[in-house]
């Protein structure tokens, strides 16, 4: 044998041994008559054995041929058994996953990466709910969580996709007006944009020596996503995701070392959900585009 004969020879071999010609192994194959007496001519090449005797009426197999068809069939009998097998295992991706997410990853992270997921499953339904709450999992309030924390429940399979950087921003038409702090301490000297009840930023602060009190805030929410756009409609000095602000237009990062610690990102989903087919293809998009979209920033740094 010269090489391994390609599949569409064994194809053209098996039509014409059960249809007697190479017409008739063409109409049934769908190619055209000299493509298939070039696979026939082909494959006895590279087997290095003749398999048919050439007759007024057609192709006659020989002994060797018969023998090889029977095993041949049987192949074309398997593929044809994968091939309902996997139009059922697709006939699956159909239904509904439910997806929860920050208010933040879900409005600007999340739409750009389901395009793609949208076009390869188009017959799964997403049903997303932004939420800076903790979806319960284990109740089936949602199939896949993306997490800003380490979930630590036994049923749950929990994937650490990496971490987002959070940096002190404003929007070019601000520092425009008011200057760029080159210095922590200049920033009380700032319009800044912080939490209304939480008091997460100032207890960092505290950490870092700063004398950081909820007055200092001239712009106060609890709203994450508002908050975004508070910064980038030009109102202050706020802290973001710094993906987010280097992908939109007029943001600027702020040169100021706050060692604010990144957020965790872990995209989970309950044990035996990972189980279904659709829940599974969903999950394995996701935590691929936001890989991506995390670890792409980083190895741009």
């Amino acid at each position: 044998m010269n090489r391994e004969p390609d599949w569409a020879l064994w194809r053209s071999f098996a039509a014409v041994v059960a249809n007697g010609s190479l017409s008739a192994a063409a109409r049934e194959l769908g190619i055209s008559q000299p493509t298939v007496g070039r696979h026939v001519e082909t494959l006895e090449a590279d087997l290095g054995l003749a398999l048919f005797e050439r007759t007024l009426t057609g192709l006659k197999p020989n002994s060797t041929a018969l023998r090889l068809y029977e095993p041949v069939n049987k192949a074309q009998a398997a593929l044809a058994e994968a091939a309902i097998m996997a139009e059922g295992a697709q006939d699956d991706l159909g239904g509904t996953v439910r997806i929860t997410a920050s208010a933040i990853i879900s409005n600007y992270v999340l739409p750009g990466l389901l395009v793609p997921i949208r076009q390869r499953f188009p017959r799964i339904a997403l049903e997303l709910v932004p939420s800076d709450s903790a979806e319960n999992l284990l109740l089936r309030e949602a199939d896949i969580a993306v997490r800003m924390f380490r979930p630590t429940q036994l049923e749950l399979v929990t994937r650490h996709l990496g971490d987002l950087p959070i940096v002190p921003a404003a929007h070019e038409s601000y520092l425009a007006r008011r200057g760029t702090p080159k210095a922590i301490e200049e920033l009380f000297d700032h319009d800044m944009i912080g939490m209304d009840r939480s008091d997460l930023i100032i207890a960092h602060a505290q950490t870092l020596g700063l004398p950081l009190r909820r007055e200092h805030f001239l712009l106060r929410s609890d709203d994450q996503t508002h908050m975004w756009e508070l910064i980038k409609a030009g109102l202050g000095i706020g802290f973001a995701q710094a993906n987010l602000v280097e992908a939109t237009p007029g943001m600027v990062a702020l040169p100021l070392d706050l060692r604010i610690p990144p957020l965790e990102v872990w995209l989970t989903t309950h044990r035996e959900l990972f189980t279904s087919h659709r829940i599974r293809a969903i999950y394995d998009a996701l935590a691929e585009g936001l890989a991506t979209h995390i670890n792409g920033r980083q190895s741009n740094r």
